[in-house]
């Protein structure tokens, strides 16, 4: 499901009237309401087809009730399930890592195996390793070339994680746990080190109540602050637009970062495929958490288990953009079909919007790709008239 689906929207206190003034045998001319803060001057992002360097494909693991987070048994072993975060799994793995850790720890032996070097399995080693376990992670492929690589990757604890219909109160406080650990965690790595920094997003609308909707999956206690731009205090060529604070990733710093941690700590990397749930029982360790993500499907045989098939498309780096976008001037006409999402960072001007359910296809889409670019250009076309 699409991070934007999940907004409810609330109603709009009434505005002020502006004061008219009178004159003899004539009506008063309404006057234009003057924009109430200094109008916002964004450089915009130069969108064109022949900045395009790259299009990339991830499939991100799916499942309509939510990820799974849970202990269990393989013959004599310890097995604990941390997969199945859809669009989240940037923002969420140290909350659910956390909480792996947690279930691990009643384990008299101090020794694990992790499954899958993600963002999911990087983090999750790293959480054991803070609690005193040796580690070692068996993957058959690291960054870069990890689905985690191809992230937009922003604060999006929401984003194709759970159908609504297949939510239970226990998923819902596990959830809202995860989510609390994770924030906090991530906002004490901000920095060049781990490529963490606050931007600010703008997401143009023409709905004046967006701005006061809420999620109803995120925690009363988790701050999300919202700017409801008026006309003329703003470049978008929508009526409003929201202006609020974002927490960005950058995927390939990040899980770099992430990984030289987890060997500087002793960790150790196998380079390992498991076929049968009897190939992971035969590991040594005794404790093994499992972030296989999407392969978890046939290995531990999940029938909920799918692809979001993402799809970003990268222009060339341009320094002065400091700023993200959600949505643009007009809405996705598919149903597969997300908001768009431009995302500045080191490697590239990110775009995005494709979120194509139960789809394992790595070929790029090309109208998905027609789609996200041309959207864009268009986007950024109508605020270099209006800057």
């Amino acid at each position: 499901m699409d991070r934007r689906s999940l907004l409810k929207f609330g109603g709009l206190a009434a505005a002020g009237f502006a004061a008219q003034a009178c004159a003899p045998r004539t009506a008063a001319r309404p006057q234009a309401a003057a924009p109430s803060r200094p109008p916002v001057r964004l450089p915009p992002v130069h969108a064109a087809w022949d900045r395009v360097i790259r299009t990339t494909i991830g499939l991100r693991p799916h499942r309509p009730s939510g990820f799974v987070l849970k202990a269990g048994k393989l013959d004599a072993k310890t097995i604990i399930h941390n997969f199945g975060h859809g669009g989240s799994g940037m923002s969420l793995s140290w909350g659910t890592a956390s909480m792996a850790c947690d279930l691990a720890l009643p384990h008299g032996e101090r020794t694990a195996a992790v499954m899958g070097s993600g963002v999911v399995g990087l983090t999750s080693a790293r959480e054991l390793q803070r609690h005193g376990f040796a580690v070692t992670i068996y993957a058959a492929t690291v960054p870069p070339d990890t689905t985690s690589n191809m992230s937009l990757a922003g604060w999006t604890p929401t984003s194709g994680l759970v159908d609504f219909k297949s939510r239970t109160a226990e998923w819902d406080e596990q959830f809202r746990t995860a989510v609390r650990i994770a924030y906090r965690r991530l906002q004490l790595l901000t920095g060049p080190k781990y490529g963490i920094t606050w931007i600010t997003n703008y997401a143009p609308t023409d709905n004046e109540a967006a701005a006061r909707g809420g999620n109803v999956l995120m925690p009363d206690d988790i701050a999300n602050p919202r700017v409801l731009l008026q006309p003329g205090e703003h470049p978008f060529p929508t009526k409003y637009a929201i202006e609020r604070p974002e927490m960005r990733i950058e995927p390939s710093i990040y899980l770099d970062a992430l990984t030289n941690d987890f060997l500087l700590w002793g960790g150790k990397v196998v380079i390992r495929k498991f076929e049968t749930p009897q190939d992971v029982a035969s590991l040594r360790e005794n404790v093994i958490i499992n972030c296989t993500g999407l392969g978890s499907k046939a290995l531990f045989n999940d029938p909920e288990l799918m692809p979001l098939k993402g799809q970003l498309t990268i222009l060339v780096p341009q320094s002065e953009i400091t700023y993200s976008t959600s949505g643009g001037a007009r809405a996705p006409v598919t149903p597969e079909a997300g908001f768009i999402h431009m995302m500045p960072r080191s490697d590239g001007i990110v775009l995005g919007g494709t979120s194509i359910r139960d789809d394992w296809s790595l070929t790029i889409n090309e109208a998905e790709r027609q789609r996200i670019v041309e959207t864009h250009i268009e986007l950024f076309n109508a605020m270099r008239g209006r800057t």
